[in-house]
């Protein structure tokens, strides 16, 4: 699929009536660029840059991206304006937000997330699990540098349970070689959980009770009874965390 920057000014989505379906979601269709500030923000604002073709690096091993499958998103500006429901991924390894065209367009855009304060992405029910949604905001109790990354919010209460991603390349790690005879280099997740507490520490922890107990001593017991079943993901831990310390 290609991937493109967009021209300030282009127009993202046709105008018409007629409604598409997104993801199973029906969307209208509608010109962005025309919308007034007090109803939506102005999509074409996201897009600056120069038309550029993204393409992928050969011999290049794994996801940069936290979520592989597109998912419809609600993105939160940093006016308090929300954007109309978009298919979204987020690239964790070039730290872009990549939109999807409506359909029957194949092209991708970035978008210019400066002014994109979080957005959620709308998991569906599946196999694994219920139906869920995803918040994603800005590293806000990060040190400076990290302040403008994003972190995906696993539990929200007293305390706060965060998903810092990052992935980076690594080179020869990946046994074997690509079609063309030269070793891939492979995309590896480096992505670290941090729970804050209700006075503003940040700590490092693993998904296991004995390091949340530790970084939260006032609800051990909490978290003992919550974890009584064992639990192994994300989804499990934050419903432990929920249970153990619910929100206000």
């Amino acid at each position: 699929m290609k991937l493109r920057y967009l021209l300030l000014g282009l127009g993202l989505i046709s105008t018409g009536a007629h409604a598409q379906i997104l993801g199973g979601v029906p969307m209208a269709q509608r010109d962005y660029s025309s919308v007034s500030s007090n109803e939506y923000a102005n999509i074409n604002e996201l897009t600056k840059g120069a038309t550029h073709l993204l393409t992928r690096r050969p011999n290049l091993i794994g996801s940069p991206f936290a979520e592989d499958k597109w998912l419809i998103a609600n993105v939160l500006m940093n006016n308090k304006l929300s954007l109309r429901p978009m298919l979204l991924k987020y690239d964790v390894l070039e730290h872009r937000l990549i939109m999807r065209q409506p359909e029957p367009s194949q092209d991708s855009i970035e978008l210019d997330d400066r002014q994109v304060a979080s957005f959620v992405l709308n998991e569906p029910a599946s196999n694994l699990g219920p139906a869920r949604q995803r918040l994603f905001r800005r590293f806000e109790e990060a040190p400076r540098f990290r302040q403008r990354d994003y972190v995906e919010v696993l539990h929200e209460g007293r305390y706060a349970l965060l998903k810092h991603y990052q992935k980076k390349i690594k080179s020869d790690s990946f046994q074997g070689f690509a079609s063309n005879g030269i070793p891939p280099d492979e995309i590896v997740d480096e992505s670290l959980y941090y729970l804050r507490t209700p006075e503003g520490t940040l700590t490092p922890v693993k998904l296991s009770l004995k390091a949340l107990q530790t970084a939260a001593p006032a609800l051990s017991d909490a978290l003992k009874t919550a974890a009584a079943k064992k639990p192994r993901t994300e989804a499990e831990w934050s419903a432990v965390l929920n249970a153990a310390d619910p929100a206000k």
